[in-house]
């Protein structure tokens, strides 16, 4: 019995001095490559890398000497590693206004073919600018060989532009996405091999919800199958330039499939029911930080709303300008409603606008969002007491 005793205490201390190691033991920091992106993406990615540099990890983002929002500062903490690519700003923005004059004004006077073949057009433009940075990255020997001796740990990559996965493999480190979705979730059924049951799954952008009738669900097998016939023809550059690359028979989406890890940026809770891998991690607010104060103006500005409350009004990071015409039809339908609107804009004034609406250049969402949080705590509390 006293033997008996004597170990289950030596036990006890075993995982009692396990336990200290693990509380004490030093942690190990990690070095980060993360691939370059634009945009909104851009914007939610970057407050990441705060996080994981106060975390006490080395980041070090590749910028093409092109872009639109990736733009160095000195108040940046994270490493830039620039390189360089054949195309310029301009091609870049005009690209853009070409899209979004197509999306605006040509898509209600074309037929559904006629839309199809007007987005591969898009498509391969995007495609060709997106090997061109693929190009100021791979197929330059001394960046390559300064990636290959920076002991990289893990490669962050949002797969909106491609090649990240080349790069994890050249420098044989994990690869990690941080996604949102794909039409008809095609990239991360047919890549990424999570099931999608075309019963009970509506394809992502289809209009459709997980109550489908006979005919819906016919619809939702259509629109599976014909997203992924246009994914196969749109990746059909990308599938050459891998095989040429790699000097082997590959394809880009067999590559995207290797991702060890998928950070979907969305709630599980906004997702209809599905089945779902174990590494896919739902990453909702991830990029959510606690509100700072918002400027003056704007909060006075803001709590002169009372209770009809506030709209804020973005189309999106790409979107900044728009006809005089367009912008006075969106000023007059927001003079419209009761709420104070807050509207990121950066073109001409519209002669429609209305006391009611107030522009911006950028407004702090998140911000906004903790005060009108604020806000209805207070009112829930006060129709308590």
């Amino acid at each position: 019995l006293l033997k008996a005793n004597t170990s289950v205490l030596l036990l006890k201390l075993v995982v009692w001095f396990l336990s200290l190691l693990t509380v004490f033991g030093s942690a190990e920091c990690g070095n980060v490559l993360v691939w370059f992106t634009e945009g909104s993406h851009w914007i939610n990615l970057k407050i990441v890398l705060e996080t994981l540099i106060d975390r006490g990890h080395n980041v070090t983002v590749l910028v093409p000497d092109a872009s639109l929002f990736m733009k160095a500062k000195e108040s940046d903490r994270f490493s830039y590693q620039p390189f360089n690519v054949a195309v310029d700003e301009q091609e870049m923005r005009d690209f853009i206004e070409e899209f979004l004059y197509f999306s605006v004004y040509e898509t209600d006077q074309l037929n559904l073919l006629q839309i199809q073949m007007k987005v591969l057009e898009f498509t391969s433009k995007l495609q060709d600018m997106s090997i061109s940075y693929c190009d100021g990255i791979l197929k330059s020997p001394e960046l390559m060989d300064k990636l290959r001796n920076g002991k990289f740990d893990v490669v962050l990559s949002d797969p909106i532009y491609p090649c990240s996965d080349i790069v994890a493999e050249e420098l044989n480190v994990p690869l990690v996405f941080t996604f949102r979705l794909s039409i008809a979730n095609v990239a991360e059924r047919v890549c990424g091999q999570i099931p999608a049951p075309p019963s009970f799954v509506p394809g992502a952008m289809s209009k459709l919800t997980d109550k489908m009738s006979f005919t819906e669900r016919a619809k939702n097998m259509l629109f599976y199958l014909s997203q992924d016939l246009l994914a196969t023809i749109a990746w059909r550059k990308f599938d050459n330039y891998y095989t040429e690359y790699l000097g082997r028979p590959t394809s880009f989406c067999e590559m995207l499939g290797k991702a060890d890890i998928w950070l979907i940026r969305t709630y599980w809770d906004f997702e209809f029911p599905r089945p779902f891998l174990p590494n896919f991690k739902y990453v909702g607010g991830l990029h959510c930080t606690p509100a700072k104060p918002l400027p003056k103006d704007m909060e006075e500005f803001v709590q002169s709303s009372g209770d009809d409350g506030i709209v804020v009004f973005s189309l999106g990071s790409m979107i900044d300008k728009m006809p005089k015409e367009t912008s006075n039809m969106i000023a007059s339908a927001l003079a419209q409603i009761p709420q104070k609107v807050l509207w990121r804009y950066g073109g001409e004034k519209p002669d429609t606008l209305r006391e009611n609406t107030r522009i911006y250049k950028w407004i702090p969402q998140n911000d906004l969002l903790g005060l009108v949080f604020f806000k209805l705590i207070k009112k829930c509390l006060n129709s308590f007491l």
